[in-house]
């Protein structure tokens, strides 16, 4: 089987292709978007591409045409002496690339499906217009305070802009523009909302994502997106510390410790497992869960607490998708049948 090794760019890639015996076959540069080309062109290879973000798109066009694929991470490409000496060759990088894939089975990184990128573009582009929208609050609040304008209190950030027009008469053409744009924003936003609460109910493994407390559409579509597959993962463990949910640890010669949640993986999911903890809290006082992490709180602090809640959240929603069921909380559960009894 021949290595086929490609340093992607944005518009040019550089390939290197070497037999099974090691030896350089071919070299040369080629149009990023005609690699697909190259891929139905030669026999089953193995293909070795680093992560960036063309990698997937090129991986599922060399898996298509039959290749073995793998998709090194970035801090391995860096060991194996891509761009070593702060020195960027393209033509080098290929080498390296395909040398080491004939010395070595490299290992590659999880290849996520189409459905669990498109989710996730999604999610970014709901992140970026919520961005969009504090900023422009955050700033027209700056604005008024120069002004000692104050709004009423009761109201959301949906009311904002109608809100401001209320206590401002007469407004400045940039406040009134940004205001405008704010209105457009936030229906946005709740079409964004829409379309997420669309796929969610339109999910199974997300319906049954939603049964636990706290977990709604936005939290049960991202969690499906970012594991992309349950079998993965051998146990929820594993899936936590995935999420970087987990404790890190320091041990060096005689000192071990451990230290606080890893923070690996995404943040986006972390964050909104961390706001579904906080809504349980509030909302869900009297399920087994809260009130496990209750006692929690009493000897280590809420902030502790509701990090542990979060992930326990993060390990029920995975066991709930591994076995296909619902979940029921273990105190009601208990209550029914001494009620019966």
């Amino acid at each position: 089987m021949d290595h086929l090794a490609i340093d992607i760019g944005g518009r040019e890639s550089q390939i290197c292709i070497r037999s099974a015996k090691g030896e350089i076959a071919v070299e040369r540069r080629l149009r990023t978007t005609d690699l697909p080309k190259l891929f139905e062109q030669r026999a089953p290879s193995r293909v070795i591409l680093e992560t960036c973000a063309e990698s997937f798109w090129l991986a599922d066009a060399a898996k298509k045409a039959r290749h073995d694929v793998k998709v090194v991470p970035t801090t391995l490409v860096k060991a194996l002496g891509v761009g070593s000496r702060s020195t960027k060759n393209d033509r080098k990088d290929a080498r390296v690339l395909s040398e080491a894939s004939c010395r070595m089975e490299l290992p590659s990184v999880h290849i996520p499906s189409m459905e669990s990128r498109d989710r996730k573009s999604r999610l970014s582009a709901r992140d970026s217009l919520i961005a969009s929208r504090t900023m422009m609050i955050n700033v027209v609040r700056g604005w008024m305070r120069t002004r000692a304008i104050r709004l009423r209190r009761s109201g959301d950030v949906v009311s904002f802009s109608e809100r401001v027009r209320e206590v401002c008469t007469e407004l400045p053409d940039y406040i009134d523009r940004m205001l405008n744009t704010l209105t457009v924003l936030t229906a946005e936003i709740a079409n964004a909302d829409r379309e997420l609460r669309t796929i969610a109910k339109n999910d199974p493994r997300c319906v049954t994502s939603m049964t636990v407390p706290g977990v709604g559409p936005v939290t049960a579509v991202a969690y499906k997106a970012t594991l992309d597959s349950v079998e993965r993962f051998p146990d929820a463990h594993r899936a936590e510390a995935y999420l970087g949910m987990t404790p890190g640890e320091y041990a060096s010669s005689e000192k071990h410790h451990r230290t606080g949640i890893t923070k690996a993986g995404s943040s986006r999911m972390r964050w909104l497992l961390i706001q579904a903890a906080w809504t349980a809290r509030r909302f869900a006082k009297n399920h087994s869960m809260v009130l496990w992490a209750t006692e929690i709180e009493k000897r280590r602090g809420v902030k502790v607490a509701i990090v542990a809640l979060a992930r326990k959240i993060a390990g029920i929603l995975f066991a709930l998708w591994r076995d296909g069921t619902t979940y029921r909380d273990p105190a009601a559960a208990q209550s029914r049948v001494a009620a019966a009894e």
